[in-house]
């Protein structure tokens, strides 16, 4: 069976470490693919807002 799991943070960092706590308990060979995405939306004439997300498609 196909499954898949996304994420989603504000910050690459947070991005990165919830990933590999999750592909840590996966055998490299069910994965699939990863699929990575970068978002930038202007929060107000100074700032932006960011997401960072991704989703990891594995079988089970």
């Amino acid at each position: 069976m196909i499954q898949v799991k996304v994420f989603d943070y504000e910050h690459e960092k947070d991005l990165e470490e919830e990933m590999n706590g999750f592909l840590k308990n996966i055998d490299e060979k069910k994965i699939v693919d990863i699929k990575y995405h970068i978002a930038a939306m202007p929060e107000d004439e100074e700032e932006q807002i960011y997401c960072f997300s991704a989703m990891v498609i594995y079988k089970k």
